[in-house]
């Protein structure tokens, strides 16, 4: 059995310290409770992690490229939950969002 690279294992790690230390875009999720939102179905923590992984880019040589956006892309998501009058900006492409 072979490990995700460890590039792609810290980005998930901090990652998932973000969302449960309700520090995940401190800038974008100002205010906003969204931890337990989040928890109460389970459902959107599934959805905010497949928007982040679906995101991440994984280069050949196991490293990441992009964890930052990839966070961002998933608070864009935590906000909308939340916030239903937050615009996503841009919009999420079906690749993003997909549950595989």
């Amino acid at each position: 059995m072979s490990q995700l690279p460890e590039d792609v294992r810290s980005a998930c790690r901090y990652f998932a310290f973000y969302i449960a230390n309700g520090t995940l875009d401190v800038e974008l999720l100002d205010g906003i409770d969204y931890r337990s939102a989040l928890v109460q179905f389970g459902s959107p923590l599934e959805q905010a992690f497949a928007i982040f992984t679906n995101v991440l880019d994984v280069q050949p040589d196991g490293s990441v490229t992009n964890a930052g956006e990839a966070m961002y892309r998933a608070a864009q998501y935590v906000r909308r939950y939340c916030d239903p009058n937050y615009i996503i900006d841009p919009p999420f492409e079906d690749w993003e969002t997909e549950l595989v």
